[in-house]
């Protein structure tokens, strides 16, 4: 069997799948592992979406390749409501996963892709599965990368003469940031005049803690932009693979949605059609879902804050979150001693801190980030949640009314014990 070379050699599996296998491994053989590594939202499902599911168990025939009308409808009035995109079915495509969306929608658009650094570990692969260039824009965790118009007309002015597809993810994995509103009004009058298409990674658009609100590049520039969601972080259902792309309401829109409808009639047909049916609930307006998202997205940011805050006690450099359960931390400052230890890059290190310390995360490197700097991406989502019970068990404790300071004290032993090994680590250097 002869395998294409750029497959066999020059890709390997996704970072963040290939750690999570790793630790479930390792945990497999009894071994104690801070689990830091993978992204996965780990609270309950929502009762109501497990009756929907099971009462639509019998759902056996292929659906429509664009969805299911009804959930199309459903998902168009959840982006009016949520997010100020006014959007009808016709605009929108229901796939088995936003990550096969953006693969599709690359797929469907001859061109180069530009990358904010850093930016989630499938994008660059997936161009390159399909043998696009790829160009980061630069970024520096001493602005804690902070994304400018001239950044990227620098980046731009670089690229070859092909078509841009610009592929924004805010909020933010890994960084657990968003881009403000002001930057997002600028960036999408930028790339009007230039005509580029933005492609707007949002599955973590209902994930913002609270700081700032969560605001869609698609308000500025809806002609111009596709909006990627799904189910995955804010109602923690990743494993239904259910994703949503929103197209313009344009000519070129139009052109792209039967470009998508081409696509998935000869590779995934349809999303499992139980999944869609049950999706309905997920979409419509339903206070208690609402609030069930609310409450989630409060935990996320009580824990992800606590490790934030002691991280930076530390002395180590964190991006702050605001959103989700992510951030990014820098050890560039203890360069000299780390390499005295071998380590010399972000894999190093995080390979050192698995085997010294049974602590779980991934190297900058995933994320497009230079391999000299000494950054790694950090998620709290499996900290004290491993399992399900563990999980039923921290919403129940944040709902008995807790305050924050006790429920980060008494229910998180596992990221307790995190934070005491990376005090161990510090003071080792």
């Amino acid at each position: 069997m002869k395998l294409s070379p750029m497959l066999a050699e020059r890709l390997q599996p996704s970072a963040t799948l290939l750690i999570n296998e790793k630790v479930n491994q390792l945990w497999s053989e009894g071994k104690t592992v801070y689990h830091l590594g993978f992204g996965e939202s780990r609270m309950p499902v929502h009762p109501k979406l497990l009756t929907a599911l099971a009462e639509n168990a019998h759902q056996k025939s292929y659906l429509a390749g664009q969805g299911l009308l009804e959930l199309r409808e459903a998902i168009g009035g959840f982006y009016s409501r949520n997010m100020g995109i006014p959007a009808t079915s016709k605009q929108i495509m229901v796939g088995p996963g936003s990550k096969s969306l953006i693969y599709a929608l690359q797929l469907a658009m001859d061109a180069e892709l530009i990358l904010p650094t850093p930016s989630w570990v499938s994008y660059a692969p997936q161009a390159e599965l399909l043998g696009r260039p790829v160009r980061y824009i630069p970024g520096s965790i001493k602005d804690h990368y902070a994304l400018t118009v001239d950044a990227l007309e620098q980046t731009l002015a670089e690229a070859s003469d092909k078509p841009k597809i610009l592929l924004l993810n805010s909020p933010n994995n890994p960084s657990g940031q968003m881009l403000s509103e002001s930057l997002l009004r600028d960036l999408a009058a930028y790339c009007r005049e230039k005509q580029i298409t933005v492609l707007s990674d949002e599955i973590y658009g209902m994930t913002a803690h609270g700081s700032k609100p969560h605001v869609s590049i698609a308000q500025f520039y809806p002609e111009g932009t596709v909006v990627l969601g799904g189910l995955s972080k804010h109602l923690s259902l990743g494993g239904w693979r259910l994703g949503v792309a929103v197209l313009p309401d344009t000519d070129e829109g139009d052109l792209l949605m039967q470009a998508l409808r081409v696509i998935a009639s000869e590779t995934w047909s349809s999303p499992t059609a139980p999944i869609q049916y049950a999706a309905i609930a997920a979409y419509e307006h339903d206070p208690e879902i609402t609030q069930y998202i609310a409450d989630c997205t409060q935990l996320h940011g009580i824990r992800t804050r606590h490790l934030w805050s002691w991280l930076t006690e530390l002395g180590i450099d964190c991006t702050e979150p605001e959103c989700g359960f992510y951030m990014v931390a820098n050890f560039d400052r203890w360069r000299e001693p780390l390499a005295q230890k071998g380590v010399q890059t972000s894999t190093d290190l995080a390979n050192y801190l698995l085997e010294e310390y049974q602590i779980a995360t991934l190297p900058g490197t995933s994320f497009g980030i230079p391999a000299g700097e000494l950054s790694l991406r950090l998620a709290t989502s499996y900290l004290d949640m491993e399992t399900d019970e563990k999980a039923d068990a921290m919403m129940r404790a944040f709902r008995s009314g807790l305050d924050h300071e006790e429920l980060t004290k008494k229910h998180l032993p596992m990221m307790n014990g995190a934070l005491e090994l990376f005090a161990d680590f510090i003071q080792s250097l």
